[in-house]
């Protein structure tokens, strides 16, 4: 009785605050203080799934430390989508990239349907460079809600096609087989190539044979649809966040806004399979490093790792010493677990503190002073 007493008070804390992100009697505006100095460029890594737990296991699994303990700056996140305490990847992204609370499954659309304009557009128009780099496909859920606008994530063939619509100079993931065997019978990625893109997939050349010209918009295919797991072989990842950032800043002198997702941690964990789960979250951790040193040289960037959700309840109990990790599983499914937000660079004291999904959204678009949110 007393835990469905104490779940009751839960649910209803809940629903008397989910929708505010700041108390109506606290003024916490997400704009940067005036002493704060700006980034020229951001990069978003988002690990998908990456709760607490996950980072934790990575760091037992390796002996030296994990580059995600070297940003200086943390803090957390409340990940609730429009409806549901559980989120799905599509509508956290969706809060990310457009600023706006929407229901799971929708893409770049607000809970009415409409569509909200993303920062990656507003990037754009601003006239940065912009990319988007995933180890699933590249119209799965969390990159297409940086470029698409739709309704179902599933919806693969439709969000494709945005990737002609708005300006972007750099995108590397899964997923070839929606852009040129298409149920309608475009080849977009000859559309593509005809707009000037530099476009190699995973038939013809690996990314290590990729020589990426800035002077031409760049994109590799590593997949007709979802990449294996790291477990399989698959190691572009960390190259890839290697490859983008100084091709991005060749592109654009007003700077630029990449997003890098580690997808498969997620994977892994809706499978409970805890030694995969580590795998993808070192191989997401050296891409963070990868990013890091660019940042550390550039001195322009701001670095923010984060999580749409975390995945599978994951749990480490004890086993003979930290080396050895016994991983449980509470669940096959996304929790409502905070998750956590770490930055450096120009900005980065902006992200510590307790806060929504959709003030990551606002506190980037300020730093970046891309203006405010707009409907498309």
């Amino acid at each position: 009785m007393k835990y469905l007493i104490l779940l009751s008070a839960i649910v209803l804390a809940f629903q008397s605050s989910r929708w505010r992100s700041n108390p109506a009697n606290l003024d916490i505006a997400p704009e940067p203080a005036a002493a704060t100095r700006l980034p020229r460029n951001i990069i978003l890594l988002i690990g998908d799934g990456m709760g607490i737990a996950q980072i934790t296991a990575g760091i037992y699994a390796r002996a030296d430390k994990l580059h995600i303990e070297h940003l200086p700056i943390t803090g957390l996140m409340k990940t609730h989508s429009a409806k549901n305490l559980i989120t799905d990847s599509a509508a956290g992204a969706t809060a990310f990239a457009c600023g706006c609370k929407t229901f799971n499954g929708a893409i770049g659309v607000d809970a009415q349907k409409r569509p909200c304009r993303t920062i990656l557009e507003d990037a754009a128009a601003a006239g940065m460079a912009t990319g988007l780099v995933a180890t699933s496909s590249i119209t799965h859920a969390t990159p297409a809600a940086f470029i698409a606008h739709v309704s179902k994530r599933s919806e693969m063939e439709e969000i494709a096609p945005f990737f002609l619509k708005t300006r972007i100079d750099f995108f590397i993931g899964g997923g070839l087989s929606y852009f040129n065997q298409r149920t309608d019978g475009r080849d977009l990625c000859r559309e593509l190539q005809a707009k000037g893109f530099d476009i190699h997939t995973y038939q013809q050349r690996t990314l290590q044979q990729c020589r990426p010209d800035p002077a031409r918009p760049f994109a590799w295919f590593s997949a007709d649809k979802e990449p294996e797991g790291v477990h399989k072989g698959r190691d572009y990842l960390p190259l890839a966040a290697r490859i983008a950032p100084p091709f991005l800043a060749q592109r654009s002198e007003k700077g630029f806004f990449l997003m890098i997702e580690g997808s498969q941690i997620d994977w892994a964990c809706h499978k409970n399979n805890g030694e995969q789960a580590v795998q993808e979250m070192l191989d997401f951790d050296n891409a963070i490093g990868e990013v890091l040193q660019f940042a550390q040289q550039d001195g322009n960037t701001l670095v923010i790792v984060t999580a749409d959700h975390e995945t599978g309840g994951m749990a480490l109990l004890r086993g003979s010493d930290k080396k050895e990790l016994k991983i449980k599983f509470s669940t096959l499914n996304h929790t409502a677990t905070l998750v956590p937000v770490f930055a450096y660079g120009p900005g980065a004291e902006a992200f510590s503190g307790v806060y929504d999904n959709t003030d990551l959204h606002a506190k980037m678009k300020a730093l970046l002073q891309l203006g405010t949110v707009e409907a498309r």
